[in-house]
């Protein structure tokens, strides 16, 4: 069974350059998956748009990918382990949500990748490429991690281009950098 995700957006500024750590990410609303696994991961219930900063844990990674991107395909492996090592580590499970957004990727595409690679966690579009230009049109595999605040909001704790290598090495700089550990 496929199961589309549509994102829906508020319009928004293209960012001359990538997000930095200590900013905000420009405002992203996201459609609440229909998959009731990807909603209960999320600690989404309704239906309609949610920010990310509404995603019930302690930190979000964000992975802009794009499907046609070929180091995204490569990293696709050692994302997919990356999820498993947080959902399997103690400090992690649950305090640490990662999601994919596709860059300029509709549905249809974003479908075809989380197929093709397997990914468990969430994946939206943003088939307009509004977001990717939001986030100043980030090289792909680009990594987002945000700190969610007590009382809404959040802060970018880590913003790099290119892949992480090893997944266990990288979930514990998150849990460091996030402070989480």
């Amino acid at each position: 069974m496929a199961v589309l995700v549509f994102l829906f957006h508020t319009p928004s500024v293209e960012a001359k350059s990538p997000p930095k750590e200590g900013d905000t990410l420009p405002a992203i609303k996201l459609a609440v998956s229909k998959d009731p696994a990807h909603r209960g991961y999320l600690g989404l219930s309704d239906e309609g748009l949610f920010d990310i900063s509404q995603i019930r844990g302690a930190a979000v990674i964000i992975q802009i990918f794009s499907m046609y991107c070929p180091h995204c395909q490569r990293e696709a492996t050692r994302v997919n382990e990356l999820y498993e090592k947080i959902e399997k580590n103690p400090d992690a499970r649950g305090r640490v949500k990662l999601i994919g957004i596709g860059a300029t990727n509709s549905p249809f595409e974003v479908d075809i990748f989380r197929n093709t690679y397997k990914v468990p966690f969430p994946l939206f579009s943003d088939g307009d490429g509004a977001i990717h230009k939001s986030l100043g049109e980030v090289m792909t595999p680009y990594f987002i991690g945000i700190r969610i605040k007590d009382g809404g909001g959040h802060e970018i704790f880590y913003s790099k281009v290119g892949g992480f290598g090893d997944a266990e090495k990288f979930l514990q700089l998150i849990l460091e950098s996030s402070g989480l550990k």
